[in-house]
């Protein structure tokens, strides 16, 4: 047991609580796990030690129970007394939030004022917040916004050709997503090629079940794929990225949808799992492909197409580009997808090496392009051990 150096990281969705145990200055959680289908009859934590996985029932519990059970283990591990804080991610801080806080009153409200924003997170992270309250009353508690990395886009950037007073009144913009991840990435970039921190470009490709891309120009995000919410941009595994609203409005007069139904089509049933009508995960569909499953392959396909295209754009944000980095759950596991990707992206100077991306999988990262060539790299993230950094950074530890 350590003296009041830990940090306690906390991910709450609507059903769900993600959690990890960092010791200050570690990238390696001493506890980790989550709490999933909350407020359901099957509702469970799931912990991960050194000591191997266990499970427990939460009986249809709550935020409040789960919190109740994590705080029961850690005290039985003797790790209670040795947190000296706690940090929350949060996916939408709007543009009042533009760097990580110190929970306050006004924090908070602050944070409920963007539910309307991000109607299907932040009220959870708010349950969250107020359950570790409970739990901690006497800790300091930081949040880490998913928005803020991405607040230094220019306007022209983020801005939507809409009439203007959708912006001022509703705060219709883009906002971005990830820019935990992309922050984190973005400075281990610059300390793994040993580039200038004042003077460099960066594409970020962040790709998982949700997927965003990004420029960084000098320390700084120029422009990124995700817009208001994470609906837009790259194919995702459920959600369509981008597609012409006149579609959209097409497809639902056509099958009679409500806009419930519209968010609901888009949302859930469209992306990799639309166009494949397999599945929305990248390995079951790689899969189906190399049996021959052409729907499969046409969904790769259009995943590594949107991809390219998108990186081409956020190119033009910066005067040169000095690396491309894959993170994320397929962008650090599915050599496919990289190689069919960077196989689109020549004319930007990229070569595959492909040795080297087949190997660039399960945890093994590096350069995956040829010598001479534009610098492509596969590089893990680690968006815990970013929120931990804050958190220690705000709460003076």
């Amino acid at each position: 047991m350590t003296t009041s150096s830990e940090i306690l990281v906390i991910n709450c969705g609507s059903s769900s609580l993600k959690f990890a145990l960092l010791p200050k200055g570690s990238s390696e959680p001493l506890l980790s796990g989550l709490a999933e289908c909350l407020g359901l009859a099957d509702s469970r934590i799931i912990f991960k030690t050194a000591e191997g996985k266990k499970t427990e029932s939460l009986n249809g519990g709550s935020h409040a129970e789960a919190m109740e059970a994590l705080t029961r283990f850690m005290g039985e591990h003797e790790w209670l007394d040795s947190v000296a804080a706690i940090g929350h991610r949060i996916v939408h801080g709007g543009e009042r939030f533009q760097a990580s806080a110190l929970i306050t009153d006004e924090v908070l409200a602050g944070i409920e004022e963007c539910c309307a924003l991000a109607p299907l997170h932040n009220p959870g992270h708010l349950v969250g917040i107020r359950a570790a309250q409970k739990a901690f009353p006497k800790l300091p508690q930081v949040v880490v916004f998913d928005t803020a990395f991405h607040q230094t886009m220019p306007k022209p950037a983020y801005m939507y050709a809409v009439p203007q007073r959708f912006y001022k009144e509703y705060g219709v913009r883009r906002y971005g997503m990830h820019g935990t991840s992309h922050r984190f990435i973005a400075g281990e970039t610059v300390a793994e090629l040993k580039l200038d921190p004042a003077n460099h470009g960066i594409l970020i490709a962040h790709l998982g079940n949700g997927a965003s891309a990004s420029a960084v120009k000098n320390g700084k995000c120029m422009d990124t794929t995700m817009g208001m919410t994470p609906l837009e941009g790259l194919i995702m595994g459920t959600r369509s990225g981008d597609i012409d609203p006149a579609a959209v409005t097409f497809i639902a007069r056509k099958e009679g949808l409500d806009l419930d139904g519209i968010d609901n089509l888009l949302n859930k049933q469209s992306g990799l799992l639309g166009i494949s009508g397999v599945s929305s995960d990248c390995r079951a569909l790689e899969e189906a492909a190399a049996e021959g499953n052409v729907d499969a392959q046409l969904a790769l396909d259009m995943f590594a197409h949107r991809l390219a295209r998108l990186l081409g754009g956020l190119a033009t944000s910066l005067e040169r580009i000095d690396a491309l980095v894959f993170t994320g759950g397929i962008g650090e596991n599915s050599s496919l997808l990289r190689e069919k990707t960077l196989n689109h992206m020549k004319v930007l100077g990229f070569a595959v090496d492909a040795a080297a991306n087949e190997r660039a999988v399960r945890g093994n990262t590096g350069v995956i392009s040829q010598p001479g060539s534009t610098t492509a790299l596969v590089m893990a993230t680690n968006e815990e051990w970013m929120i931990a950094k804050d958190t220690a950074d705000l709460a003076g530890i």
